[in-house]
């Protein structure tokens, strides 16, 4: 707390410099004649790798807009590099604009004052731009940033291996008919599916974020039957169809799924359209056949109520201590309105209703359209209709259920034991934070 109030000191005696003719955007005079105004450089803060697709959005910006350029820096979207960047806000270091990847992370920003309630802002409406999945980023009501991409998730298919099968390209499936597909793509040894961790608890999300979290008494839900049914579909998948890692294998080798599904070595892969920058880079991911592309699949039987993990992402903010927000807001508007196309090169397609869409597929897949089952990699970017949620569990509640599950997994508890724990401590979390 003590480093905490004089980090806080030193960013308030940093921004009372607001006498400086820096600080205002403005070029030191040099004798009594006209200056030429120096042009204004703004500092965008991402985590997706400059070469992905950011630096070409820059550099477009900045070849029109000589009066406003920007500099783009590469955070890691990890704890070390959030914090990195809410340091370099805190302290005063030059942040103009910064994305947010989770809405925990918007939200403790909020609160810490380091995120513009764009509210102050009138020409444009975010609403009418992005949608009705924009409404999920509502910070108290308000927005504190631009929900600037579409995120879908699915399950990436080697389209080859689902034909020798005779096995079709589902637009619509259950866990238990993926885990009947994984079990006819098993081939030998090698496993018919596998995931991504970062999509690796979505299904349970999937129900509770509807559901409730919490039931009408206020206890835990986290003993709901389709959290029981995702850990025993899951665990027989692992322990007696063999046909997915154990996930004490998969965290200790730390396996690189992307390079394991793109070497054909597993037919399945759960992951977000990220794959996208890794599956068109035939260089360092050479592969030789077709990627089909199926919806995330549900746990209840029926298709009524169920909603999938997507919707908008990529919330860009302006720091409400920058002394250049006109600018950002500028550039803001014509990021989130296509100049992000590029970006599609990386899996992330705008969300603007304004933006080109046939400019984003044309970064999605670039020259290497025929390695992909277009009509399958269509629907589940435009096309599905499926409701979406955006996950927006505190970062507490995670962790916890997760170490529970895990130990499940690694047979160190039973299932009983496993959502007992998970309740107990929810339910202990709960009572902390009212």
């Amino acid at each position: 707390m003590t480093s905490l109030v004089l980090i806080m000191g030193l960013a308030t005696g940093c921004g009372n410099s607001s006498n400086s003719s820096a600080a205002n955007n403005e070029s030191p005079a040099k004798g009594n004649g006209p200056q030429a105004a120096s042009p204004v450089t703004l500092k965008m803060w991402g985590g997706v790798p400059p070469e992905s697709g950011p630096q070409e959005v820059i550099d477009s910006w900045n070849k029109d807009h000589p009066d406003v350029q920007v500099e783009y820096v590469r955070f890691v979207n990890d704890d070390d590099g959030n914090l990195k960047l809410d340091t370099a806000m805190i302290t005063g270091q030059d942040v103009d604009l910064f994305v947010n990847y989770t809405i925990s992370h918007a939200s403790k920003r909020v609160e810490s004052g380091l995120a513009l309630d764009l509210s102050t802002f009138t020409d444009y409406n975010i609403d009418e731009k992005m949608g009705i999945d924009a409404e999920s980023w509502k910070i108290d009501g308000k927005y504190y940033g631009v929900p600037t991409t579409k995120s879908p998730f699915f399950i990436a298919l080697n389209k080859e291996a689902l034909d020798a099968a005779n096995l079709p390209v589902p637009k619509e499936w259950t866990w238990n008919e993926l885990r009947e597909y994984a079990k006819k793509l098993k081939t030998g040894d090698q496993y018919g599916f596998i995931q991504n961790m970062e999509p690796f608890v979505d299904p349970i999300d999937s129900v509770l974020s509807q559901e409730g979290y919490t039931k009408a008494d206020g206890t835990s839900n986290l003993d709901h039957p389709l959290v029981r049914q995702w850990l025993e579909t899951l665990n027989g998948m692992m322990k007696d169809d063999k046909t997915t890692p154990p996930l004490g294998e998969q965290l200790t080798s730390k396996m690189p799924v992307e390079q394991v599904f793109l070497s054909g070595e597993v037919p399945m892969l759960n992951i977000g359209a990220w794959l996208l920058r890794s599956s068109n880079n035939f260089t360092d991911f050479p592969r030789d056949f077709t990627i089909a592309f199926a919806p995330v699949p549900r746990l209840a039987e029926a298709a009524d109520d169920y909603v999938s993990r997507g919707g908008l992402g990529d919330y860009i903010s302006i720091n409400a201590k920058s002394k250049k927000q006109e600018a950002a807001w500028e550039f803001l508007k014509w990021y989130s309105d296509g100049g992000m196309s590029p970006m599609a090169a990386g899996g992330r397609l705008p969300a603007s209703k304004d933006a080109n869409q046939d400019d984003a597929v044309k970064s999605l897949i670039g020259d290497k359209s025929d390695s992909y089952d277009l009509d399958s990699l269509m629907y589940v970017m435009f096309d599905n209709q499926t409701p979406t949620y955006v996950r927006s569990l505190p970062q507490e509640v995670m962790d916890l259920r997760s170490q529970e599950y895990e130990k499940y997994f690694l047979d160190s508890q039973s299932l009983d034991q496993t959502v007992q724990a998970m309740v107990t401590r929810h339910n202990e979390y709960l009572k902390q934070n009212k």
